[in-house]
């Protein structure tokens, strides 16, 4: 399984696709990864998600990939290879790409959630799952966005997340910047979750795919027309 979360995750209103995440959670520990968080008290987004993933039966622990150097641990990545549940927090949308992308650690987790484990990224966390996470391109222009390589798993994609506070401003520039590019707009606290057939909207909120001048919002149970297939093989990084 795997689920692109719109930020706001660890609190009420996550517990459709949270729950989802924790029953399909494989064999072999679960983990946190705050990597996006290494910048804004990392061990806080780690305590929050072990509380909440508690009612669900999980027992989370973390995976401490802060910066380049743990992404290529050795120890960290043989750990992540024997996971069954990974969870990226929200943050910084471009630090999870530049840490992870073609790390061990990185590859490691790729490959236990293609053998059965259950892979979320949230917010910043999701915008780095895809080929193409949204950095901002001007200062102080926090709207104004262009992308950067990421790490691949839902191929031609960008996430816009916080989609129903403040995402739906990115479209704009991030049309522009990569055209041919597929955005998926994912409000808070909701998620688009691939089951390994197809791809279903989750939680209170909606998703909405954009695709050139189409727009397809859908609500949660709802499947979700147009989004790519994730990749079984690992992107060249």
């Amino acid at each position: 399984m795997l689920a692109l979360v719109g930020g706001d995750e660890f609190n009420p209103g996550n517990e459709e696709q949270d729950r989802l995440l924790a029953g399909a959670a494989g064999r072999g520990p679960a983990f946190v990864v705050p990597t996006a968080a290494a910048r804004q008290k990392p061990s806080q987004s780690v305590t929050h998600a072990i509380a909440w993933f508690r009612q669900f039966h999980l027992d989370l622990q973390e995976l401490p990939v802060l910066k380049r150097s743990d992404a290529n641990s050795e120890v960290l990545a043989e750990r992540a290879r024997a996971g069954g549940f990974f969870y990226l927090v929200g943050g910084d949308p471009g630090l999870v790409a530049r840490v992870l992308r073609g790390s061990a650690v990185w590859k490691a987790i790729f490959e236990a959630w293609r053998d059965g484990a259950a892979l979320a990224g949230s917010s910043a966390g999701a915008m780095a799952l895809c080929s193409h996470t949204l950095v901002m391109a001007t200062w102080p222009h926090h709207f104004n966005r262009r992308p950067i390589d990421a790490l691949g798993v839902v191929p031609m994609t960008a996430v816009l997340p916080h989609y129903n506070t403040f995402g739906k401003r990115w479209i704009e520039s991030a049309q522009a910047a990569a055209p041919d590019l597929d955005l998926l707009g994912v409000d808070e606290r909701s998620a688009a979750v691939w089951d390994g057939r197809e791809w279903r909207a989750a939680g209170p909120g909606d998703v909405t795919f954009i695709k050139g001048s189409k727009v397809i919002c859908v609500a949660s149970g709802a499947r979700v027309p147009g989004l790519r297939v994730p990749a079984r093989m690992l992107p060249q990084q």
